[in-house]
């Protein structure tokens, strides 16, 4: 038997059809985004002739109607709503100014397929921003040309089926697909999580602690590695499980393959409900009887490298964590003769002085 690994540069961007409409996205509350984010749209509009859409909640905000340059797009703008419209098949491309958080709240507004996304650096931490605004003319054409390369994000399908939904049958509520990690806590309560943990049926155990977290590879530099876990490169294709101050010194986080699924639950006898939240939003309760399903979805997120996949995850490693960071050891050279006392200097000094 043969296993072909597949070579992460080989993941180029191809267009199959020039890219016609672009979603741009901005960091919200944030005045020094409003330039950057006027300047690209009027040059997609006036340079690109693309269709632009964007938030309908922008057009309300009171920094970027003041701004002179506004006037002049604002009639040419296709706007949505996020609770009410559904982008899926109607944007080719999107851009996201700001920083990690922008990029998240893309991947929440395509819940099946996603455009190529760029995203670029207006935030603080920017873990998963490569691009730099400075030269955006130059780095967007020659992405719409298809010079790029592209990093699959993996998601995770989260289904939180309630106890009276499972009885009836009924379709469940919340069907969320996160880009970072599902993380379910104690809460408010004062008592440990008692959370069981089941992998393609079976239980592997129950957790006591504060909680878990259930993320991607992309998300293992998220909360997960404030948790203690390992750091994975987003196109391993894996699901990490990272407890949250478990009451156990020997519960270590696992990597278990992507194409699994993990139910969890609260056990019977636990003395309090959980919480789950996905990507940080849509916080709600987990009861007893409630079972959250969480599986590696099909609709990845296609993210454009400024370089490449290696290049790019090692850079943000290096600048935004500052992975092994150390002072450099001296070499050989640059030590004092070890044969000689360090501190005849000193000895010498004072028997000068007297």
């Amino acid at each position: 038997m043969v296993m072909t690994i597949q070579d992460p540069a080989s993941q180029r961007l191809t267009w199959y059809k020039p890219p016609l409409t672009v979603l741009v996205i901005k960091k919200v509350r944030d005045a020094m985004v409003i330039p950057p984010f006027i300047q690209l749209v009027k040059w997609f509009i006036n340079q690109k002739r693309m269709v632009v859409f964007v938030e309908s909640a922008i057009m309300d905000d009171p920094v970027l109607t003041r701004h002179p340059e506004f006037g002049h797009i604002k009639e040419k703008l296709m706007t949505f709503d996020e609770k009410k419209d559904d982008l899926t098949d109607k944007i080719d491309f999107c851009c996201c100014l700001g920083g990690d958080g922008t990029l998240l709240y893309a991947s929440s507004l395509f819940q099946q397929s996603v455009p190529p996304i760029m995203a670029f650096h207006l935030g603080s931490l920017g873990f998963l921003t490569p691009f730099k605004f400075e030269d955006f003319e130059a780095q967007v054409t020659h992405v719409l040309e298809g010079h790029a390369a592209l990093t699959l994000r993996s998601r995770l399908r989260c289904i939180l089926m309630k106890k009276e939904e499972e009885e009836t049958s009924a379709k469940p509520n919340t069907n969320q697909l996160v880009l970072n990690e599902v993380v379910i806590d104690r809460g408010p309560s004062p008592y440990l999580s008692n959370i069981d943990l089941y992998l393609d049926g079976k239980l592997i155990t129950s957790v006591q602690g504060d909680g878990l977290i259930v993320s991607t590879p992309t998300g293992s530099t998220a909360y997960a590695v404030a948790a203690g876990a390992s750091m994975i490169h987003p196109s391993v294709p894996a699901v990490m499980v990272t407890p949250i101050c478990p009451h156990s010194l020997s519960f270590r986080p696992i990597v278990v393959p992507a194409g699994v699924e993990l139910k969890i639950c609260v056990s019977p006898d636990s003395r309090n409900t959980a919480w789950v939240s996905f990507d940080g939003r849509m916080r709600q309760e987990l009861c007893h009887g409630d079972s959250l399903r969480v599986t590696t979805s099909i609709y990845p997120i296609p993210s454009i490298s400024a370089q490449d996949q290696i290049t790019d995850w090692f850079d943000s490693l290096a600048e935004c964590l500052h992975w092994n960071v150390r002072k450099k050891q001296r070499t050989l050279d640059e030590l004092s003769d070890l044969s000689s006392d360090p501190y005849d200097e000193i000895k010498n000094e004072t028997k000068n002085e007297t």
